[in-house]
């Protein structure tokens, strides 16, 4: 298990506690896996989030990266409790949410929502685009009558660049990039607070990606939302976040600024993953160094020892199996889980 940071919370330079929207502390989220279909005993977790901490603070966009299996998305849906964590504390405006009840969790549901990946399985397919979009308003109570309903329908399909009239269609009479639009005007309907927007773009082609990142953009703008925006391309998370969570293998192993992250990465890990994002200039491209990961990623079932980057790390040595890193600050506002990050210490 991940040891807890001794400076403060990752991820922010001391805020004021009124800055600070949602806070994450030592996060757990492990599955049961059995020997077989009729097993009820666990013979193993799958550590799919292992001691994860950091905060969003109000109005900002935190990125969290990685590649796939790493434990972004269940890091997201721990935060929206649709995962009841199995240890760690999440914190939202001061409440922490792992003990609410459920109907106290359902109340707090107004407040945090969540924009889910595909545009084709997240919504029903019998139900018209209004009505997926208004089902939140009654379950919430927020509207008196056939005409408010109506009338805030409207509303919301403007407010993400869809006509009215669009109202009465089902999701197969959508694109892909309308329905993800659709995705969003549901999340805003009960007028939240913070979204957790997990891959909102991956299943859309490249040119729809930049109109929903840039509406994304607006709406924060406009309803002072504060996101947590989980992806796999960096390029996009650079352009819409203000800060960068980089996580591998159910740890959180960097974190700065987004253009810190991307001038200085401190974690091999981290290097690595930049150094696979295309450059246009193929002189620049030739020029920039290359980090080559070796082998494959570790099972989370049986994590390795000490760092669980280090047996792919190109740089790592004897200390690195037999320690467990913390997420320290190394530079103002950057923080990283490295022993052999410069400014960290010895060991």
């Amino acid at each position: 298990m991940t040891t807890m940071p001794e400076t403060a919370t990752p991820g922010a330079a001391a805020p004021k506690d009124n800055d600070i929207l949602l806070e994450v502390q030592n996060l757990q989220m492990y599955f049961p896996v059995g020997s077989g279909f009729l097993s009820r005993k666990p013979t193993g977790y799958v550590k799919a989030v292992d001691g994860v901490s950091f905060t969003v603070k109000r109005g900002e966009t935190l990125g969290l990266v990685g590649e796939s299996g790493c434990g972004k998305t269940t890091t997201g849906r721990c935060i929206l409790q649709l995962y009841k964590p199995t240890g760690g504390k999440v914190i939202f405006e001061g409440r922490e949410l792992n003990n609410l009840s459920s109907k106290e969790m359902r109340g707090m549901r107004r407040e945090m929502q969540v924009i889910f990946q595909d545009p084709y399985s997240s919504l029903n397919p019998r139900m018209t685009a209004g009505n997926i979009i208004g089902e939140p308003l009654i379950v919430h109570g927020l509207v008196k009558g056939k005409q408010e309903y109506r009338e805030k329908v409207a509303d919301l399909l403007q407010n993400v660049g869809l006509n009215p009239y669009m109202a009465d269609r089902f999701p197969h009479e959508f694109s892909g990039g309308q329905r993800q639009r659709i995705g969003v005007a549901r999340a805003l309907s009960v007028e939240p607070k913070f979204i957790v927007a997990d891959e909102p773009v991956s299943a859309l082609d490249v040119s729809i990606q930049a109109q929903i990142i840039n509406l994304l953009e607006e709406l924060q703008e406009q309803f002072n939302l504060t996101y947590l925006f989980i992806a796999h391309d960096l390029s996009v998370v650079r352009h819409i976040s203000d800060r960068v969570g980089v996580m591998y293998l159910g740890h959180m192993v960097e974190m700065a600024e987004r253009n810190e992250i991307y001038r200085n990465p401190v974690h091999p890990y981290t290097k690595a993953l930049l150094s696979a994002v295309p450059i246009p200039d193929p002189v620049l491209d030739a020029q920039r160094e290359r980090v080559l990961l070796t082998g494959e990623v570790p099972s989370p079932l049986n994590p390795p020892s000490g760092c669980v980057f280090h047996p792919r790390c190109p740089v790592a040595n004897d200390s690195c199996p037999a320690h467990i890193p913390e997420l320290r600050e190394v530079e103002p506002e950057h923080h990283a889980a490295c022993l052999l990050a410069s400014g960290y210490g010895n060991y």
